[in-house]
């Protein structure tokens, strides 16, 4: 089983730039740890967020969510948004993809 995870969250208009700052702290040290197996992507529309995790190998976020940059994302990611991320975790079998 492969994970995915979707997380949506809206950004308080004021620290939603520090937040896209934060968060692509991350992606610095994603390109320098170069994980195998992982897709990670951030999207934005003004105050809204939408983070895209997939895990092809296995069942598991920490080769994500233990990285320094990500844990200084997620210390006050409540903080910095209008109400709590809303995230939805799938374990699932991959069955077919273009562009992962």
């Amino acid at each position: 089983m492969q994970r995915v995870t979707l997380v949506r969250y809206a950004a308080k208009p004021d620290r939603a730039d520090e937040n896209e700052t934060l968060s692509l702290k991350v992606f610095d040290e994603l390109k320098t740890t170069r994980p195998d197996n992982v897709a990670y992507a951030l999207f934005r529309d003004g105050v809204d967020f939408v983070h895209l995790f997939v895990n092809l190998a296995e069942d598991d976020a920490g080769v994500l969510v233990d990285l320094p940059t990500f844990q200084a994302f997620a210390k006050d990611v409540n903080e910095r948004s209008e109400a709590p991320p809303d995230a939805m975790r799938l374990s699932v079998k991959l069955l077919a993809s273009y562009g992962l």
